[in-house]
């Protein structure tokens, strides 16, 4: 959430930056200037109001001490319109801070500089492709009919227990998620991350502090009685974590990393985009947070990126890295990385990992501060990202290592599957 005087201080670099995203409505930036004004104002004349209270009250004391009773009610009489005209403003700031407030959750994050003009995913600024694609043999199978073949993923179970989005994992299949999710979590905490295993569902204030709420509220599984929300990703979380929490300047930096399910409605989305597990309600992901000073924050964001790359290597996966368009940008971030592998057997590009920057904006939200030099309370940044999304990691190790007689697993892989080949 960005600050009421930043707002007013940066007014027309917010407004280019809100530009690149294509942000429909910047008049809203007016809109909570003239209604902080007129908090400000009713502010002003609480203040004075209660003054006034505070000090005929003296007053009153005083007339009694003195033997001056009549004067004395009189002036309580004074002090019962004041109390009235109190109560009123005391009403009038609680709906202005909320109207303030809902004013302020529709605007999204400002783009970092570097952030290219854009749109959609079309004009997204290419940074590095890396890795040979492979030369698949005849008869080369997409994932889906390799999970058949093999009898690793059965999809059409998944539909029967729950619905469309949710497959069920057998025998190897099961087992080379297990050895993905292992893999990326030791590489986590080699690389200095704390492992958390944190619940699957939070509250609204948890989906507000990160940003999910309420800007994705619709892609979220909503359990109504209890008001709970299943996570779309351990990031809500984890990053709740540090919610109302003030860190010490020599705790930071903080690196958490956590595996968690993963549940999105995905409302919306059909045709060959969600193909076996191109996209699912229900994944398996391993999350990177940190919780950073401001100063080294996009440092960190590097070396996040250069991590989630050395997995990839690791896996001997043909990747590209892409800097995310502001049209292209998620509502919290101020900026993004996303990498893609290449899917051989369908001959695209595939989004397995996603790694932002927020600076202050979730932050602010969360309320997650740090002490200065000076102990006085700042703004941390928070970062986070997929080390790695294993939906789309699978079905590019599937299609990418076929052969005619079996499956390769990756030589990084071997010791936590147990064997170089299904």
């Amino acid at each position: 959430m960005l600050h009421v005087a930043r707002i007013r201080e940066e007014k027309e670099a917010i407004l280019k930056g809100l530009e690149k995203r294509n942000f429909p409505t910047p008049e809203i930036l007016d809109e909570i200037v003239k209604t902080d004004d007129q908090r400000k104002s009713t502010q002003a004349d609480l203040d004075q109001c209660l003054a006034q209270m505070n000090s005929i009250s003296k007053e009153i004391g005083q007339l009694f001490k003195q033997g001056k009773a009549e004067e004395a009610n009189a002036k309580k009489e004074e002090t019962a319109i004041l109390k009235e005209r109190s109560k009123e403003l005391q009403g009038l700031m609680s709906e202005i801070d909320e109207q303030l407030f809902q004013l302020l959750s529709q605007v999204p994050n400002v783009p970092n500089d570097l952030v290219p003009h854009g749109k959609s995913e079309a004009d997204n600024e290419l940074i590095r492709e890396a890795g040979a694609k492979p030369s698949l043999h005849d008869g080369a199978k997409p994932h889906w009919e390799l999970a058949d073949e093999y009898d690793l993923i059965n999809f059409e179970l998944g539909v029967k227990i729950t619905g469309a989005g949710f497959p069920v994992y057998k025998g190897a299949g099961a087992k080379l998620q297990r050895a993905l999710i292992q893999f990326f979590l030791d590489r986590n905490t080699a690389a200095g991350y704390t492992e958390i295993q944190p619940p699957l569902v939070v509250n609204a204030d948890s989906g507000f502090g990160t940003g999910q709420l309420p800007d994705k509220e619709g892609q979220m599984y909503h359990a109504t009685v209890d008001d709970l929300y299943l996570i779309p990703t351990a990031e809500v979380p984890v990053t709740n974590i540090y919610r109302d929490v003030i860190l010490g300047a020599n705790e930071l930096p903080q690196k958490l990393t956590a595996h968690s399910a993963c549940f999105r409605r995905e409302a919306g989305s059909y045709g060959k985009d969600v193909r076996g597990l191109n996209r699912l309600h229900q994944f398996d992901k391993v999350e990177i947070v940190q919780v950073q000073h401001p100063d080294h924050s996009y440092a960190a964001l590097d070396e996040m990126v250069a991590h989630v790359e050395s997995l990839l290597q690791e896996l001997e996966l043909p990747y590209r890295i892409v800097r995310l368009c502001g049209g292209d940008l998620g509502f919290t971030s101020a900026m993004t990385y996303d990498f893609e592998v290449w899917s051989a057997a369908q001959e695209r590009w595939l989004e397995v990992s996603s790694v932002s920057n927020f600076e202050t904006f979730q932050a602010r939200r969360l309320k997650l501060r740090y002490r200065d030099e000076n102990n006085k309370p700042q703004i941390a940044h928070t970062l986070n990202g997929s080390a790695l999304a294993l939906p789309r990691i699978l079905a590019s190790l599937l299609e990418n290592n076929q052969s005619p007689d079996g499956i390769n697993i990756p030589k990084a892989l071997v010791p936590f599957f147990g064997a170089s080949k299904i």
